[in-house]
């Protein structure tokens, strides 16, 4: 299961069943869950931690040093979850001390080739990362989020769940749960209701959700205002509550 030619050093820790291929080293304080397939020409750091049935493809670099000139060599760190795939050529940063010292990935992510997550990012799960994908230093990215072909996100941007983000797209402000943009900058063209209806939502709750995406995005009011006449909805419907929840937290600002 482990090539005669990978390099592991001491310190790291396999579970059952993991596959290690040739020319990949994994350094020490890696931990490694059960059913791993590690592939050739792979390159772990730690300290990292990753779960069970994630699959790294070759010439991967999982857990090295931030590339943010502030970085000084402290003891940060990279978790990643359950059954992710990493594929050719992704590079996932540990964190800084200036955030929360980690690097977050939760489970059933596809991170495609050349995908990039920096230094402090929080990823939820079962999003899709497609080919070029980078996500710049401290972005919060929600659950069963998309990002298409060579899109990014700037520095502290918030991805809601459920968001789709158009290849080619630089998102430069937060977006709110449940929506489509694409652009450079990248703008609001829709609501992922295709997505939600894929996901199993309730048609209440999707028609909800279009009834207050139309309140911000449709009807000329200030943030303020709609989030206020958007109250009632909120305190019964909970997918409302996240979508107003996260407009009123946003530091940045969401895309208009």
């Amino acid at each position: 299961m482990i090539h005669p030619q990978a390099i592991i050093e001491p310190g790291a820790k396999l579970g059952r069943n993991v596959r290690v291929g040739p020319w990949t080293y994994i350094g020490n304080d890696v931990e490694i869950g059960d059913d791993c397939i590690i592939y050739s020409h792979v390159v772990i750091k730690g300290p990292t931690k990753i779960g069970s049935g994630n699959n790294i493809f070759q010439y991967s670099s999982i857990g090295e040093d931030c590339q943010d000139k502030k970085y000084a060599g402290e003891p940060t760190r990279l978790e990643i979850g359950n059954n992710n795939v990493f594929r050719e050529s992704c590079t996932i940063h540990r964190g800084t001390i200036q955030d929360e010292s980690v690097t977050i990935i939760g489970d059933d992510n596809l991170f495609m080739a050349g995908a990039h997550v920096a230094h402090d990012c929080v990823i939820g799960s079962h999003g899709i990362f497609a080919n070029q994908v980078c996500l710049a230093g401290h972005c919060h990215v929600g659950d069963w989020v998309i990002f298409g072909g060579m899109s990014g996100a700037h520095q502290f941007s918030h991805i809601g769940s459920h968001c789709f983000v158009g290849g080619g797209g630089i998102v430069i402000k937060d977006i709110p749960p449940y929506v489509m943009v694409a652009g450079h900058p990248a703008s609001v063209f829709g609501l992922n209701s295709e997505g939600l209806k894929r996901r199993g939502f309730d048609k209440d709750v999707i028609l909800q959700v279009k009834r207050a995406y139309k309140e911000v995005y449709r009807k000329n009011k200030t943030i303020s205002e709609a989030t206020s006449a958007l109250a009632e909805s909120a305190s019964t419907c909970q997918e409302v509550k996240d979508f107003v929840d996260f407009i009123n937290n946003s530091s940045r600002g969401i895309i208009r």
